[in-house]
């Protein structure tokens, strides 16, 4: 006898490939009869396979929520000097290029924690790695909020990148370590998500208190970290590296939920450690390896790619950018701009694990290189006979400043804020993430140093040069993603870094 279930799918005495139902017509067949199933039936049978496929992630997610403290410690760091520049300036008789470097200095001391990071979380563990992050950010905000000249202020903020390095290595990888599959690349998003509420509030506080108050405020977020991490768990795949069995499958449990089988994960992770535990130690050299060359191409490449859009130049001085735009009220265009960055983020979270990577960060640059041309174009049409121009014309200009900028975080949010970092942490093989991941955080950060430190100078240039450049960059970016970065959405760490081979 043939019967048909709610989806269509035939059903027949116990054959084929339906071997979740065979107990089920085998008892039927046995009695005799066939008696039709219930709606009610049929929907707890469909939930009960769900369950059974997919794990309770609320563990994951929480580990996940309390990591991100880190980021949104750093992303305030990043977003401090946009709306303290002008009282900083005013009230310790800063000069352009000492405030400059005071903004800029902060990548130097990330490139220092990202040269350490992947040692110091190989060595100690991801938790430990993010504990010890925490204490210079501490120490450099103390430095910020008492400092009576320019050289404790600076050394506060190569102490706050200092930390700000390490995090930005640790967070993605241990939220890739802990993370389901099938939701890695949305919890991956949260790094950069943390990272966008903190440059916000710094911007909202910054409208509200003075630049020593807000630099007090800063302290909380990583006071918050040190106490979130007694509730979450070390990562499953460094616990496997370390030998620790016992504590591994634990830790997997809590993470997929009691009721979920995790004794195959939990083999592919031992035989991806005990492979890797098999190896020689790893050199900066060995990442000359021909085998390597693809991953570190995609990786490394994004990483560049990403800052020379100009993004943190952006963050650090959007204040300064509005008001060379002609925006009548900069700090509060600011604010609405990093709010946005937050919305799109968010939206990029829902769509990471459902569009995939790729056709994301296309459709990212892209968009950006087009708010770039505008936003140059804007300073163009500024340039035409500014003597003549008429209100209508003025407000014309003022108006796609703003919109285009606001465009430009926007889409940068949608792609390639957060999956550089995604990518970061899921192609790079076991045995050389660590020193790996090291060289493509220090990269981004040396190019975010490099771009803050110039972007003043820029300005003075040619506004119009400038963003053009940028816009030029993004349709590389468009370009290389196409070429040279695979899809990872919906694979294993294990699968990602077996496609390499």
């Amino acid at each position: 006898m043939v019967q048909k279930d709610l989806n269509g799918m035939e059903q027949g005495n116990g054959s084929g490939s339906r071997d979740l139902e065979k107990p089920l017509l085998a008892k039927k067949e046995k009695e005799g009869s066939e008696e039709p199933r219930t709606s009610h039936h049929r929907r707890h049978t469909l939930r009960s396979r769900r369950d059974a496929v997919l794990p309770n992630s609320g563990y994951a997610i929480f580990s996940t929520l309390m990591v991100a403290l880190g980021p949104l410690a750093l992303g305030f760091a990043i977003g401090y000097t946009s709306p303290t520049q002008v009282a900083i300036i005013k009230d310790l008789n800063f000069t352009i290029a000492q405030f400059s470097t005071f903004g800029s200095i902060l990548n130097v001391g990330c490139m220092i924690g990202a040269i350490l990071s992947g040692r110091i979380a190989d060595y100690f563990g991801r938790k430990r790695a993010l504990l010890l992050a925490a204490l210079p950010l501490l120490a450099g905000w103390s430095l910020i909020v008492l400092g009576k000249t320019a050289t404790p202020l600076i050394i506060g903020r190569i102490l706050n990148g200092f930390g700000g390095g390490i995090i930005s290595f640790s967070v993605p990888m241990y939220i890739g370590e802990i993370a389901p599959k099938h939701l890695r690349g949305t919890l991956g998003t949260m790094n950069q998500l943390a990272i966008t509420i903190g440059i916000t509030l710094s911007y909202v506080f910054g409208m509200l208190f003075n630049w020593r108050v807000l630099g007090l405020l800063g302290c909380i977020p990583e006071v918050s970290l040190i106490v979130g991490l007694l509730f979450i768990p070390e990562s499953p795949r460094w616990l496997a590296k370390a030998g620790k069995k016992e504590e591994l499958s634990l830790c997997l449990q809590k993470l997929r939920g009691k009721d979920f089988n995790t004794t195959q994960e939990i083999a592919d992770i031992q035989a991806a450690m005990e492979a890797l535990n098999a190896l020689p130690s790893v050199k900066l050299s060995d990442l000359k390896e021909r085998k390597l060359s693809r991953p570190l191409v995609a990786g490394i490449g994004l990483m560049v790619l990403q800052q020379f859009s100009g993004i943190n130049a952006f963050m650090l001085y959007s204040s300064g950018i509005f008001a060379t735009a002609g925006v009548s009220n900069p700090d509060i265009a600011s604010v609405a701009l990093g709010t946005l960055q937050v919305f799109m983020t968010l939206a990029a979270a829902g769509l990471m694990d459902k569009a995939g990577r790729r056709i994301l960060l296309m459709i990212s640059a892209g968009g950006m290189a087009l708010s770039c041309f505008l936003v140059g174009f804007s300073f163009y049409l500024r340039t035409l006979q500014p003597e003549k121009m008429s209100e209508a014309l003025d407000t014309f200009i003022c108006e796609l400043a703003l919109v285009s900028l606001l465009v430009y975080i926007a889409t940068f949010s949608l792609g390639i804020g957060a999956i550089p970092w995604i990518i970061m942490s899921e192609i790079f093989p076991a045995h050389v993430k660590g020193i790996a991941g090291s060289v493509a955080t220090l990269v981004n950060w040396f190019c975010a140093y490099a771009i803050t430190m110039i972007f003043n100078y820029m300005l003075l240039w040619s506004a119009i040069g400038s963003f053009w450049l940028f816009a030029a960059e993004c349709i590389g970016t468009v370009i290389f993603v196409a070429m040279f970065v695979p899809e990872t959405r919906g694979r294993t760490l294990e699968q990602i870094e077996a496609s390499f081979k």
